[in-house]
């Protein structure tokens, strides 16, 4: 077997290759691309860290109260963020809930469109599929690193290690969810004479919904579960503290901080939970 070993494919050396053929070429667009996830990032974060925190958390009562139609929810919302506040985290709250947001509007902003188009496109379908399962199985680890070399220390990488392991949720369940249009909607809306944009906008997305707002709820989740992982790369946020914690072998800073990530995903759960 030593002819196996000694006869390596250069996957490593191809990789390395690769990512500095892109980044001599293309450095431009990287740059570009940073600036643009800044300024999203920045604006994210001004307009939640400007306000006082009690009209924040006043904000996002009523925004889950106009979502769930319940009073029962938006107080748990209350509570949750005033035990945050308790402890000492508002500000890396903020910080998590900024890296999320603008993963939000990155990925549904790609994952929709696209999820769209391979549901009409068998094709295309079936190319993206390998492509979805390796931005998924592959180590979230791995992202970091090609992250780091195009775009430096700090929230802007995490963000793009964020959206590549995020993005294969809401282009899944939007492609599943125009699968699922009932075929008596669509010949009916056919009947009537509706155009290609019609059927689109007036009966597949609105069919679709439910298993868009999952993608979103799921693209949420996803998103608050890297917040750890991109403080590796200087993210600031929630996963700071648990990094900290884990350095320091301390235990009641690591659960403190480990606790609030918890209540801040049920906090996002309860307000995006698509009631049946």
């Amino acid at each position: 077997m030593n002819w196996l070993t000694e006869n390596k494919i250069p996957v490593g050396d191809w990789a390395e290759a690769g990512f500095d053929w892109l980044n001599d070429n293309f450095s431009f667009l990287f740059d570009a691309l940073a600036d643009a996830m800044e300024a999203l990032i920045d604006a994210i974060l001004w307009v939640l860290e400007t306000p006082h925190p009690l009209i924040i958390i006043a904000a996002f009562a009523g925004l889950t109260f106009a979502l769930q139609r319940t009073w029962k929810t938006p107080l748990l919302v209350v509570l949750g963020f005033l035990f945050i506040l308790n402890q000492g985290y508002w500000d890396e709250t903020l910080e998590s809930l900024t890296l999320v947001l603008s993963a939000c509007v990155v990925c549904m902003g790609l994952g929709v469109p696209i999820g769209i188009a391979a549901a009409h496109r068998p094709r295309l379908n079936r190319a993206l599929v390998p492509v979805l399962d390796l931005m998924q199985t592959l180590p979230t680890f791995v992202y970091l690193i090609p992250a780091i070399v195009f775009f430096g220390i700090g929230m802007v990488p995490g963000l793009i290690a964020t959206v590549i392991f995020v993005l294969p949720a809401p282009i899944r369940l939007t492609t599943l969810g125009i699968k699922s249009t009932p075929t008596a909607l669509i010949e009916a809306a056919q009947a009537f004479g509706a155009t290609k944009q019609q059927l689109l906008w007036k009966v597949e997305l609105p069919s679709a919904l439910p298993q868009i707002m999952a993608g979103l709820n799921q693209t949420i989740m996803l998103s608050l579960s890297m917040v750890v992982i991109a403080a590796l790369v200087g993210a600031s946020g929630l996963g700071v503290p648990v990094i900290r914690a884990l350095n320091t072998v301390n235990t009641g800073l690591g659960f403190e901080s480990g606790f609030v990530i918890v209540v801040v995903a049920i906090l996002l759960d309860r307000m995006l939970r698509v009631n049946k």
